[in-house]
C-alpha cells in the first residue's frame, strides 16, 4: 500500500518500511510530486506543501506475541503550508481512527496469508 505512488519509499527492511509523501496533501486533486529516490524527499523544501513520513514496523520480543507499530509524521513548508495543513486538521482528527484501522486490517490480511503458506 505504501510502496506505490504517489508514496516513495524511504527505507525498508524486513519488518519494517518506511514511505513519503510530498505535496499540497490538502487539495482534492492528489497534487503529489513523483520523487525520484529518497534523498529527494529528505531534501524536499518547496514552500506551500508539505513532506509527510510513515513508518510501520513489526516487533517481535521473541515470547509468541507480535506488535504492529505505526507511526506519521506530518512537516508543513512555508506560511501556506502551515495553512493548509491546518485546514485538514479537523478531519484527520475525526477520521484517524477509520484511516488507522484500515491499515491494521490489511497487515493481518497479510500475516494470516504468510501463515498459510507455512
Amino acid at each position: 500500500m505504501f510502496r506505490n505512488p504517489p508514496f516513495m519509499v524511504l527505507e525498508e527492511d524486513e519488518g519494517a518500511l518506511v514511505s513519503g509523501l510530498v505535496g499540497r496533501i490538502w487539495t482534492l486533486r492528489r497534487d503529489y510530486p513523483t520523487l525520484t529516490d529518497p534523498h529527494e524527499f529528505r531534501v524536499w523544501a518547496r514552500p506551500g506543501t508539505a513532506r509527510v513520513v510513515f513508518a510501520h514496523w513489526v516487533d517481535a520480543p521473541g515470547d509468541g506475541r507480535t506488535t504492529l507499530h505505526s507511526e506519521a509524521r506530518v512537516e508543513a513548508i512555508g506560511a501556506q503550508g502551515r495553512l493548509g495543513l491546518a485546514a485538514v486538521r479537523p478531519l484527520v482528527r475525526g477520521f484517524h481512527h477509520l484511516i488507522g484501522s484500515e491499515g491494521i486490517a490489511t497487515a493481518v490480511r497479510q500475516a494470516e496469508r504468510q501463515l498459510q503458506r507455512l
